[in-house]
């Protein structure tokens, strides 16, 4: 069975397509055959004549292997929204047990695979199911992206109780700079380094046009 983790954020627009790519260029110098999943993509761009999710795209781009949509993006939503509304207005039932089945099936062709979820860790999937749930479903060990910004210590340390919470291990977690001019972030990433209790994977430098082949990550023994 392949090598995998699940990728969550502090919230939105932290980041996680960008340490999920990352992830997957860090994970090419030790497995051959590595790909990126998003099961839950809302909001589309033109693409090979079709469209796709911005975040699948990258996570391609980043991947070693090809393979179907329906594998590593089986729920593409049009609006850019929660994906529970984008789900409802596109008249979409978002599946978990059916997208634990194309997990499966894209481990099965992988060594190595990296989950990205949507939003935040409870970014509600419908009116009754969340991202957590999700993550849940996979039983994946999960990587916690933390937007460095105000407010992050409160969102960090709630996520990774959320996590725990639902019997999963937080593997790691990335520090990213994603607000230049935020005062002691060098502090709030020492407050984090003492209390999430899990390893520090990566820094993130704040950068006009990230590159994720350019992080450098403190992979897991395990994950090598």
């Amino acid at each position: 069975m392949a090598m995998a983790c699940f990728v969550t954020g502090t919230d939105t627009g932290v980041g996680k397509t960008l340490v999920s790519a990352g992830l997957l260029h860090a994970l090419a110098r030790h497995h051959r055959r590595v790909v990126g999943m998003k099961p839950v993509a809302a909001g589309v761009v033109p693409w090979g004549g079709d469209v796709a999710s911005e975040d699948a795209i990258a996570l391609r781009a980043a991947s070693t292997l090809a393979v179907p949509a329906a594998l590593d993006n089986p729920v593409l939503l049009p609006d850019p929204l929660s994906p529970h509304i984008a789900a409802a207005r596109a008249g979409v039932q978002i599946d978990i047990a059916a997208i634990v089945q194309s997990y499966q099936a894209l481990a099965g062709q992988a060594d190595a695979v990296v989950v990205e979820g949507a939003g935040g860790f409870h970014v509600p999937l419908s009116d009754t199911t969340t991202g957590a749930d999700l993550a849940q479903a996979l039983a994946l060990p999960v990587v916690l992206v933390v937007g460095l910004r105000l407010g992050c210590l409160n969102h960090a340390l709630l996520t990774a109780e959320a996590v725990r919470a639902r019997g999963l291990t937080l593997a790691g977690w990335v520090a990213n700079r994603v607000d230049p001019a935020m005062l002691a972030a060098d502090e709030n990433i020492a407050y984090l380094r003492a209390r999430l209790r899990a390893p520090l994977l990566a820094e993130v430098p704040h950068q006009a046009a990230p590159d994720a082949r350019t992080l450098a990550f403190d992979l897991p023994e395990q994950w090598r």
